[in-house]
């Protein structure tokens, strides 16, 4: 059996301001919240928190954090989780923060101030000796990103993009990407208008897998499809969700497990954050993780339902 791979995440770290009222203002609106907290967040930190805790891949991260106490606490929190930080300090520039709204439906709305993840740069990008996978968001600069991307791959490293928060990508990027996330709004931005198996058809990666929320996920590697349907949970907080399914996913593609078994895990994973509040916080260990998926139904309905979904069908 090939050893585990090692997983390097490059991405943002932001602390998460929380505060929690009955729904999403809408605009020119003001609501009086409840209950306010601050977690650990960012779309880079929460990914690779998940990574670490789906266990049996190192996981590595490059962050930039601000000479701050928001800082400390970023840095804390990955400590804490396993990971392994390569951070960059960002002089006279506060840390990443969000500031979330979250509604009594588990619906939120994010404000992102990135603050020191705008310092990293492409010549930040540490040894990629013994990396395997890297794992990239866009909650940092296009460019870096795109370079991170270029330079790992020429090195043999698998690159998986998770193409979030929407926007149009820099020429060349998705060349250099060998495994593809992306939300329907995401695949829309990407692909254009369509069916599903069109815009999926269309994007040049390998592997391309687009999570749709309660419904579940859908791979296409290569023109085979992979349908994963949702497992049916009473949310509570879906912020960090998706950043729980990249993580989770990662780590288990480094330890090999064919994909299907890669997506089954990640989306249990992902079902549970949803169950809890705060982003890194909402995150399960593999052995929650594990337990629970012991205890599922059988999920043929679903993925019949999940089939049906916008005419696709798969495996």
């Amino acid at each position: 059996m090939k050893a585990a791979g090692t997983v390097l995440v490059a991405g943002s770290a932001n602390l998460d301001f929380v505060v929690r009222a009955s729904h999403v203002p809408a605009p020119g609106e003001t609501v009086l919240g409840r209950d306010f907290a601050t977690f650990p967040g960012g779309k880079g930190a929460n990914q690779a928190v998940a990574c670490a805790r789906a266990g049996g891949a190192y996981t590595r991260m490059l962050l930039a954090l601000g000479d701050d106490p928001y800082g400390v606490v970023l840095d804390k929190a990955l400590a804490e989780a396993g990971v392994e930080r390569h951070v960059i300090r960002a002089a006279d520039v506060a840390s990443g923060t969000a500031f979330i709204c979250l509604s009594d439906d588990a619906e939120n709305a994010i404000t992102v101030a990135p603050g020191a993840n705008a310092a990293l740069r492409p010549h930040h990008l540490p040894s990629l000796r013994g990396v395997s996978h890297l794992l990239l968001q866009l909650e940092t600069p296009l460019d870096t990103v795109a370079s991170f991307a270029h330079v790992a791959r020429a090195a043999g490293v698998r690159v998986m993009l998770n193409a979030a928060p929407a926007t149009a990508l820099p020429a060349g990027l998705l060349d250099d990407v060998d495994l593809l996330v992306v939300n329907e709004g995401e695949l829309a931005t990407l692909a254009g208008p369509g069916t599903l198996a069109e815009q999926l058809a269309r994007l040049p990666v390998p592997c391309v897998v687009v999570t749709l929320g309660a419904r579940g996920c859908i791979a296409r590697r290569g023109g085979e499809l992979f349908l994963q349907p949702a497992f049916p949970v009473d949310a509570v907080d879906t912020t960090a969700a998706g950043d729980t399914f990249c993580g989770a996913l990662a780590a288990r593609l480094a330890q090999h497990a064919p994909l299907a078994d890669a997506l089954r895990f990640a989306s249990a994973a992902s079902a549970l954050a949803c169950t809890r509040l705060g982003a890194q916080t909402s995150v399960p260990t593999r052995a929650e993780v594990d337990a629970w998926l012991a205890g599922q139904a059988d999920e043929t309905p679903r993925r019949a339902a999940l089939a049906a979904y916008r005419g696709l069908s798969g495996s």
